[in-house]
């Protein structure tokens, strides 16, 4: 008689970078015999992978940790796990805060997590595997404990299987005061291109028609590697080649590295996304020079602009901190005026929120009330969402070139309700959901069989944060839609 498969349950929060990390803990442990479940109580493995970028994140898993306090009675076997980079920043608090916690493991050791599993399941012994601080040794030793690139792959952990992150840098040297970045992902490191490409050609080969490159400055991506230095523009003409590839995209990339010929390559390459995200985080000089930015708010307005006449129908998004140390309503405007100035596709805002062990905590007060930085947040959010909607108007009528994602979230809720409720599932029609080549997010009315194919879709109605159309047909061409700009 076979042993029943091991469960396991996994949840992910914070960026990109963490659900690739996700995606490649669970190929190890399928390797190990483990299956996944969508529900903690049937787990024989709970792992939590965590962020420490804002509060909130820390305490949404400090809250999941709590639930499971009698989960060990429940299951004596049970193996409770905390990954990432709050298991990195707190290390041993966890253990003091959840003391049935088994398991702590910073981002640069999830390749050691199925052996630290068996050994917790062999003595019962509480396991912690944490990469150096960036004050514990010598540059070259810190580097090697934090350098985790691991080449396992699961399709069914991606956002769709034509769809795949590749992480290209790890790290951060920036050290801007408001972040913890650099302290749980330690020194940046570029990862050698040969491995980037072998695998970026291995998804390509297992169907995968997007990439999305990633770094915590990913522009910033340089190396040499048998005699021949590589820029980053470098790596995007060799990924360019890979045949099967469809699209590439890169986030997050860092204003000053934000150089012509980087531009040029996403200008003159058709599987690069003419999309851009490069976060501003402020209009103020005054708030960039204390969170220490390294450029002006005349120089991103000169990045912006160069990347602009480089590419008229680029998307650019950025990033934005409201109520940072000091600010004071004269900074929160000019914040405001480069957003109207910029006119970003959209911006992803966010309230400070101080974390230990930055420079910002360390030497800064947090001196702007709660309530200010929500009304600031919201302030800025209206504008963005006002542009946002103006500058989607324009495709109305138009095609654009969509590869088709799945379902789209209304959909995915209605046949969730049906499964949950007996009844018999969701014929061949299906809202659909995917992305232009300009990062906007289209719905359309379609059917299971063009999950994963990129189909023209003229838009008939837009919003500020979705476009819905109908799938160009014969009835629906170039005679009644202007398919001028089609790109999108």
């Amino acid at each position: 008689m076979s042993t029943p498969p091991k469960k396991l349950y996994i949840e992910t929060v914070g960026c990109q970078m963490n659900l690739l990390d996700s995606e490649l803990v669970v190929a190890s442990l399928r390797k190990e015999g483990y299956e996944l479940t969508g529900t903690p109580a049937d787990a024989d493995t709970i792992l939590f992978n965590t962020c420490s970028v804002r509060q909130h994140a820390e305490d949404k898993i400090y809250s999941a940790l709590g639930r499971l306090k009698n989960a060990k009675q429940e299951k004596p076997g049970r193996v409770i796990g905390v990954m990432g980079c709050m298991a990195q920043k707190d290390q041993k608090l966890i253990f003091q805060r959840a003391p049935y916690v088994d398991l702590i493991v910073g981002p640069g050791q999830l390749h050691q997590v199925p052996e630290l599993i068996r050994g917790i399941e062999q003595d019962g012994q509480q396991r912690m595997e944490v990469s150096l601080g960036r004050k514990d040794g010598k540059v070259d030793t810190i580097k090697r404990s934090h350098e985790s690139f691991d080449p396992l792959r699961d399709p069914t952990m991606r956002p769709t299987p034509f769809q795949a992150y590749v992480r290209i840098q790890i790290g951060c040297d920036k050290f801007c005061t408001y972040c913890i970045v650099p302290s749980v992902r330690g020194p940046e490191q570029s990862r050698p291109p040969s491995q980037v490409l072998a695998e970026a050609g291995q998804l390509a080969d297992e169907g995968c028609k997007e990439i999305t490159l990633l770094g915590q400055t990913v522009n910033s991506w340089r190396h040499e590697e048998d005699g021949r230095r590589w820029r980053f523009s470098d790596l995007l003409t060799e990924l360019h080649e890979v045949d099967g590839l469809e699209r590439i995209k890169f986030v997050t990339s860092y204003p000053r590295d934000m150089t012509d010929d980087v531009l040029q390559a996403v200008r003159d390459l058709p599987k690069l996304c003419k999309y851009l995200h490069v976060p501003a985080q402020s209009g103020s000089d005054e708030q960039l020079k204390l969170m220490k930015r390294g450029y002006t708010v005349a120089e991103y307005r000169e990045m912006h602009d160069r990347a602009k006449r480089w590419m008229p129908d680029v998307a650019i998004t950025s990033d934005f901190i409201v109520g940072f140390s000091g600010e004071t309503d004269a900074d929160f405007q000019q914040t405001m005026d480069l957003v109207r100035e910029c006119r970003f596709k959209n911006s992803f805002i966010f309230k400070y929120s101080e974390r230990p062990g930055t420079k910002g905590a360390d030497r800064m007060p947090d001196d702007v009330p709660d309530a200010v930085k929500r009304e600031r947040n919201n302030e800025l959010l209206q504008l963005q969402n006002v542009i946002s909607e103006e500058d989607n108007q324009p495709f109305l009528g138009k095609a654009v070139q969509v590869l088709v994602e799945g379902p789209s979230r209304k959909e995915a809720i209605r046949i969730e309700r049906s499964e949950q409720e007996g009844e018999a599932s969701p014929g061949q029609g299906l809202q659909l959901t995917g992305r232009t080549m300009c990062d906007r997010i289209v719905v359309f009315d379609g059917n299971a069989r063009q999950i994963g194919q990129t189909l023209p879709v003229v838009i008939y109605e837009a919003n500020a944060h979705t476009l819905q159309g109908v799938v160009q047909t014969d009835h629906v061409g170039p005679e009644v839609f202007d398919l001028a700009g089609s790109a999108g």
